[in-house]
């Protein structure tokens, strides 16, 4: 069992995981992400892609680990790492299908994800878990180790085995297909202020965007 719940509720989870582990995870939930991650962004995603549509290996074997969208500046004398906060998941989404076909089970990045890929973590048992925006600076301090195993030549863009200590995160996708912004905002949607083209009854803006 790679998931953990702590006394406080939190839930502290190490790669590999497996479908079992991810379905303990729930929107909403608090979690502590330690161990062995993967970071790569968008370029590294992409050539990603077209080594699989070549038919070659990946530089690491996929199947139950967690991916952070990260490119981490370069590190001070001294330091691990230079600032390590995530960056938009959206941009990954054209990729991100394939590595869940792969046996990806976690990601971690910043925002939303659309319906399309929230079909594909459920339809493949995988969580997305959203990272503090603005936080690179706090987020690094988690970092205990990191090297670049492959694309060298992407700099912060290279993918990366990094090693974490407690890494905050929450569920915002689950393998329900359900959303956490979704399901937060619908008690404070009040339509009654707003004009009236942005009126969208709560249940069916919720059902669109994966809650309800």
């Amino acid at each position: 069992m790679s998931v953990e719940v702590l006394d406080d509720g939190r839930k502290r989870i190490e790669a590999p995981l497996s479908d079992e582990d991810v379905r303990l995870l729930e929107i909403g939930d608090v979690v502590l992400v330690r161990g062995t991650v993967y970071a790569a962004r968008d370029a590294a995603h992409k050539r990603m892609v077209e080594m699989l549509d070549r038919g070659e290996h990946l530089p690491f074997d996929i199947a139950g680990q967690i991916v952070y969208y990260v490119g981490p500046t370069p590190e001070r004398p001294g330091n691990v790492t230079g600032s390590a906060g995530p960056t938009t998941a959206s941009r990954m989404d054209r990729w991100t299908p394939r590595l869940l076909e792969l046996g990806l089970k976690g990601i971690m990045g910043k925002g939303g994800r659309g319906p399309a890929i929230r079909d594909e973590l459920k339809a493949h048992t995988a969580v997305y878990m959203a990272a503090l925006g603005g936080g690179g600076a706090l987020a690094a301090l988690t970092v205990r180790a990191q090297e670049v195993i492959a694309f060298e030549d992407l700099a912060t863009e290279a993918i990366r085995r990094m090693e974490l200590d407690d890494f905050p995160v929450w569920v915002v996708n689950d393998s329900e297909g359900r959303d956490f912004y979704a399901e937060t905002i619908k008690p404070w949607r009040k339509n009654d202020v707003l004009p009236d083209a942005l009126r969208i009854p709560t249940d069916e803006w919720a059902g669109k965007n994966g809650g309800g």
